[in-house]
């Protein structure tokens, strides 16, 4: 069985939106999601006989050059959206996080370098769409 070609997306060819407007100078994106699981045991056997799905939570981090005016702007109770639009010629990607909080800035500046800020954000979902 020949192995499946990865799939590649470049960050010059990508987007990142909040609440609609694009976010320029963004670095990266880096988001994770995560569903606790219960194993379901039958009476007299010790093996699984279903899962049962739990609480689910997602998060998500956008670094930006220097920082964005855009976030910024969003106070810490405020409700937005962001939009990651992953492309690679005509392979594309959108991950959406829908109703986010931000939780969190920082900011790092070294000699040498330019400054980048993080922000990072609660999200009650995540939908993939390809």
């Amino acid at each position: 069985m020949p192995a499946a070609n990865p799939t590649i997306y470049a960050a010059n060819e990508s987007s990142v939106l909040v609440d609609g407007q694009p976010i320029s100078g963004v670095q990266s994106v880096d988001y994770r999601y995560h569903r606790a699981r219960t194993n379901l045991y039958a009476l007299g056997s010790p093996e699984r006989v279903g899962v049962t799905s739990g609480p689910y939570s997602a998060e998500g981090r956008l670094r930006v050059a220097s920082a964005s005016a855009e976030m910024d702007a969003l106070g810490s109770e405020q409700v937005f959206q962001v939009i990651a639009n992953l492309k690679q010629g005509d392979t594309t990607v959108t991950v959406t996080f829908d109703d986010c909080v931000l939780v969190e800035k920082s900011f790092d500046i070294g000699v040498g370098g330019h400054g980048e800020a993080v922000y990072g954000f609660t999200a009650v979902r995540v939908r993939e769409e390809r």
